[in-house]
C-alpha cells in the first residue's frame, strides 16, 4: 500500500517537475539560486490556499455558482471560482517573492519565479486530483500531465513576461494590466472550454479537440515570451562586454 502511494506520488508530481527542469535549463546566462526557486514553490503552495480565501466568500455570498449546469454557469465558475481567485494569490505571492530580490536582475527571471510558484500551485492541486481519483489514479494523471499542468505553466509564463516588462520599464503602464489580465483570460477560457464537456452531451470530443488546439497555441505564444526574454538577456549580456 505503501509503495503504491509513492508511485501515485511521483506521477502527480512528475509533469510539474520536468516542467521545472525545462524552464530552469532556459535560464542559462545567470541561473537563479536554488533556495529562491524552492521558496517560488512553496509559495506556489499557499497561494493555493490564498486562492480558498478569495473563492470561498463568492461561493458563500452566491456572487458565483457553487455548480455549473450550462455554458453560462461555466463560464461563470471557470472564471470565478478559478481563473480570477488563482491568479490573483499568485501574482501576490509572485510580487511577495520579487519585490526585494537582488536576483530578479534579467528579463527571463521574472518568467522563472512565476513558473515556480504556478507549478507549485500545480503539483499540489494535481495530487489532490490524482489521489482522489481512486482506481482511475493513472488516467487522472495522464490527463492532467499533458493538460492541465503545462496549463498553469502557460498561465506562470504569461504572468511572469508582463511582470519582467513592467519590472523593466517597458510600456509599464499599459503591461501593468496584462500581468493579471493576460493569465486570468488564459485560465479562464482553458477551464471553460474544459467544462464545456461536462454540460455538453455528445459534444465531448469536439471540445477536447478544441481544448488540445487552445493548448498548442498557448503553448506557442508561450515559447515566443521566454524566446524574446532569452534573447533580451543575451543581447543585455553582450552589450556590457563591449
Amino acid at each position: 500500500m505503501l509503495n503504491a502511494s509513492y508511485i501515485i506520488l511521483a506521477a502527480a508530481l512528475l509533469p510539474a517537475v520536468v516542467l521545472m527542469i525545462i524552464i530552469v535549463i532556459r535560464d542559462k546566462e545567470q541561473p537563479e539560486p536554488p533556495l529562491m526557486l524552492a521558496r517560488g514553490v512553496l509559495y506556489g503552495v499557499l497561494s493555493a490556499f490564498g486562492s480558498l480565501a478569495i473563492s470561498m466568500p463568492l461561493l458563500a455570498s452566491g456572487l458565483v455558482p457553487g455548480a455549473y449546469t450550462n455554458s453560462i454557469e461555466a463560464v461563470i465558475y471557470s472564471f470565478g471560482v478559478a481563473a480570477l481567485p488563482e491568479e490573483i494569490a499568485k501574482l501576490f505571492f509572485l510580487w511577495l517573492l520579487l519585490r526585494n530580490n537582488k536576483y530578479f536582475d534579467e528579463h527571463l527571471d521574472g518568467i522563472v519565479y512565476a513558473v515556480c510558484i504556478g507549478l507549485g500551485f500545480a503539483a499540489f492541486e494535481n495530487i489532490q486530483y490524482v489521489f482522489n481519483a481512486g482506481e482511475q489514479w493513472a488516467l487522472t494523471a495522464i490527463l492532467r500531465g499533458v493538460l492541465s499542468v503545462p496549463a498553469h505553466f502557460f498561465f506562470a509564463v504569461l504572468m511572469g513576461y508582463y511582470y519582467s516588462l513592467v519590472h523593466f520599464g517597458h510600456n509599464p503602464r499599459r503591461n501593468a494590466v496584462w500581468v493579471l489580465a493576460a493569465p486570468v483570460l488564459a485560465h479562464g477560457i482553458f477551464d471553460t472550454i474544459a467544462m464545456a464537456q461536462e454540460v455538453s452531451p455528445g459534444l465531448e470530443a469536439m471540445f477536447g479537440l478544441v481544448l488540445l488546439l487552445f493548448c498548442n497555441e498557448l503553448r506557442k505564444l508561450c515559447s515566443r515570451h521566454i524566446r524574446e526574454m532569452a534573447t533580451a538577456d543575451k543581447d543585455s549580456y553582450q552589450r556590457s562586454e563591449r
